[in-house]
């Protein structure tokens, strides 16, 4: 399932929920059009782009969760081929990008805590940290979200950096990609990209 990654030594990887708008960034991100849906797990395959002049590759990882129509044993496939691939090129993901859904995902979170469950967010944003892969959670859909400072606070505390959100750019990201703007991201990439000695590809954030 996961065997298509190109040659490359260094990567970006989006990881997320279905529906979320990962496609979306990624088209913005690499100016190619990829597969995108209304339904949520259009995105079965790792999508990966890369530039022939970089030893560098963007990948967009199929989406985890509740997918309308998909029976559970295959969501579970997915989830489990989506956290090997990211075991497996731990050392090459220079950034690992969470997108989540500003408007939903507190709500998203809330709703599936419990003594015996931890949100596929939360449990996806301590997994790329444990396994020392620089993180940052983009955001998305902001321009849909009125209270802008309470919802990335409210998300900072559900993942268990002590808000408020502006003391951790380069870990929260508030973008919406439908419109373009993913300067956010960007800066938080290339801080990233700057910790790993990878200037030369800021050309692509």
């Amino acid at each position: 399932m996961f065997e298509t990654r190109p040659d490359r030594s260094d990567e970006v990887a989006l990881v997320g929920r279905s529906n979320v708008g990962k496609s979306t960034l990624m088209r913005e991100i690499t100016g190619h059009s990829v597969p995108t849906g209304q339904r949520p797990g259009v995105t079965q395959q790792p999508n990966h782009f890369d530039w022939a002049s970089a030893d560098f590759v963007v990948t967009d990882l199929p989406g985890f969760g509740f997918m309308e129509g998909v029976p559970e044993d295959v969501r579970e496939e997915t989830k489990t081929g989506i956290v090997r691939y990211i075991e497996t090129y731990a050392e090459q993901i220079l950034v690992g990008v969470l997108v989540v859904d500003g408007k939903a995902a507190v709500d998203i979170i809330d709703r599936h805590s419990g003594p015996d469950e931890i949100p596929y967010d939360v449990e996806m944003f301590h997994f790329l940290r444990d396994v020392g892969i620089p993180t940052v959670v983009a955001v998305n859909k902001m321009d849909k979200v009125d209270d802008r400072d309470g919802r990335l606070d409210g998300l900072c505390d559900r993942l268990g950096l002590v808000p408020p959100w502006k003391q951790w750019q380069e870990t929260i990201a508030p973008i919406s990609a439908k419109r373009g703007n993913i300067e956010a991201l960007n800066e938080a990439v290339r801080h990233h990209l700057h910790d790993a000695n990878r200037d030369d590809l800021f050309q692509f954030f």
